[in-house]
């Protein structure tokens, strides 16, 4: 599953350099679909993803404000910290995990740790088609969706190795 995470921050590193090429008022200007503008979406991504991880994980969730990361860089900045803790988290974790039954404080019923990375890499490919719509009603260039020439196969023959060790 890592190089569905992998594929995620490489397409998503990708749309921040596409949309680096607005002013900040498209950015913040609110739009139809998504969660209400591009700069929002964008941390809306990041801070999703942190959170579900951190709470399966048992960590104390970290809520960001989206006000203190008022432009593309700095929302950047944060994604790229947020995935540096992802990336610990992940490379800390086994295939032994997946079936793990865990708890989140915002829902009320138990939920499996698998079922949880495949949600958290499910929303973002989401939230990434809805800036391929806002891209396309700029039109500025869209950011293929393509897994295959991503470099992602190496991960993939490592994923398929260690499954067969255990």
């Amino acid at each position: 599953m890592k190089s569905w995470f992998e594929y995620n921050w490489q397409v998503r590193d990708e749309w921040f350099e596409v949309y680096s090429q607005l002013p900040t008022e498209e950015l913040i200007k609110e739009r139809t679909g998504g969660v209400g503008s591009i700069l929002k979406t964008f941390f809306h991504i990041a801070d999703v993803e942190l959170s579900w991880i951190r709470a399966i994980e048992g960590l104390e969730d970290w809520e960001p404000l989206y006000e203190d990361y008022p432009t593309l860089e700095a929302v950047k900045d944060l994604s790229d910290g947020c995935r540096k803790q992802i990336l610990d988290i992940l490379s800390n974790a086994d295939v032994s995990k997946e079936s793990t039954v865990v708890r989140v404080s915002w829902r009320n019923e138990p939920l499996v740790y698998g079922e949880v990375l495949r949600h958290v890499i499910a929303h973002e490919i989401h939230h990434i088609g809805q800036l391929s719509v806002w891209a396309k009603e700029l039109d500025i260039k869209r950011v293929s969706a393509n897994f295959i020439d991503r470099g992602l196969g190496q991960t993939l023959l490592q994923e398929k190795a260690d499954l067969t060790i255990l």
